[in-house]
């Protein structure tokens, strides 16, 4: 299996959520089970020799995508929410994106200074979060 296959399993969709955007469409990678095993296996392969103690990941795709890896790595999930969706104490960041702003949150208790984090959004982001 090689990195092609998660590429023809991403579905485009142009002029969504708004006219001009090209939207990844990684649904097609979670109905193929082969191919989200492979994407697993090979984010963890790159952390292989990062010393990780936990693993962020961003609301909602992130999340697909970090929990089977945080538990394969054997580290902690931390999750980054939309603002006014976690109940505690929080930090938060607002950010602009080319179809608006948002803001999100994580808990103050699950960011442990000094621990190394890797962060995860999704597959393929356009870097605004």
């Amino acid at each position: 299996m090689d990195r092609q296959i998660i590429d023809e399993a991403i579905r485009r969709v142009y002029d969504f959520p708004k006219k001009g955007i090209c939207f990844y469409d990684i649904t097609g990678i979670l109905v193929k089970p082969k191919v989200f095993k492979y994407c697993i296996e090979q984010m963890q392969e790159f952390c292989k020799t990062l010393k990780i103690d936990a693993i962020a990941a961003i609301e909602a795709r992130g999340f697909v995508f970090a929990s089977p890896l945080a538990q394969n790595m054997s580290v902690p999930l931390i999750l980054i929410r939309k603002k006014g969706k976690l109940p505690g104490e929080t930090y938060s960041a607002s950010y602009s994106l080319e179809y608006g702003e948002a803001t999100i949150e994580v808990h103050k208790s699950d960011i442990i200074k000094g621990n190394n984090i890797l962060l995860l959004d999704d597959l393929i982001a356009t870097g605004g979060t």
